[in-house]
């Protein structure tokens, strides 16, 4: 990797750098992920403070549950990713969307920064008391599958959804 690399907090400082990660992802056509990634950022305090209110549980849907977002950032604040950690599972998340969802920007792929993300996320998901870790994938993804067993996921029965897309479900507990 060369580079040092962490977890921040989603912060109005980064506007430039999310808004040029943001438009790169846009631009390549790929589903975004984590889900908080495809939010609008023209109104970035907005985003910003909808991202905090996700976490403290303020205005999140009936039947979702509070979330952290974090951008993974080198040491020039250059954002290279971004995680989405779930507080809790409901039968959705439980299936096919687990406790962790992330994403590396498309330029930055192929580094090693999918396995690192994954690992400082487990970290937090412990800070956080979830001690079982749920992370899954579409099955198509063996990249990702692969990175969720570096950091020592353990293959659960598989979940197909109502269109098809059969997703890999992958246990991790330290």
């Amino acid at each position: 990797m060369g580079n040092t690399v962490r977890l921040i907090k989603p912060t109005p400082e980064l506007e430039k750098e999310y808004k040029d990660f943001y438009r790169e992802w846009k631009g390549s056509g790929e589903a975004m992920i984590p889900w908080v990634i495809e939010k609008d950022p023209t109104d970035f305090l907005e985003m910003v403070r909808f991202l905090q209110n996700n976490e403290q549980g303020i205005g999140i849907p009936e039947g979702w549950v509070c979330d952290s977002t974090y951008w993974l950032v080198n040491e020039g604040n250059r954002i290279l990713g971004a995680v989405n950690i779930r507080h809790g599972l409901t039968e959705h998340l439980f299936n096919c969307g687990g406790h962790i969802g992330y994403g590396i920007r498309p330029s930055e792929r192929r580094k090693g920064y999918a396995t690192k993300i994954l690992a400082v996320s487990l970290k937090v998901s412990r800070e956080l008391g979830i001690e079982k870790v749920l992370v899954v994938c579409d099955e198509s993804n063996i990249a990702s599958a692969r990175t969720i067993m570096k950091n020592g996921g353990v293959e659960d029965r598989s979940f197909t959804e109502g269109d098809g897309n059969v997703v890999r479900r992958f246990w991790i507990e330290r």
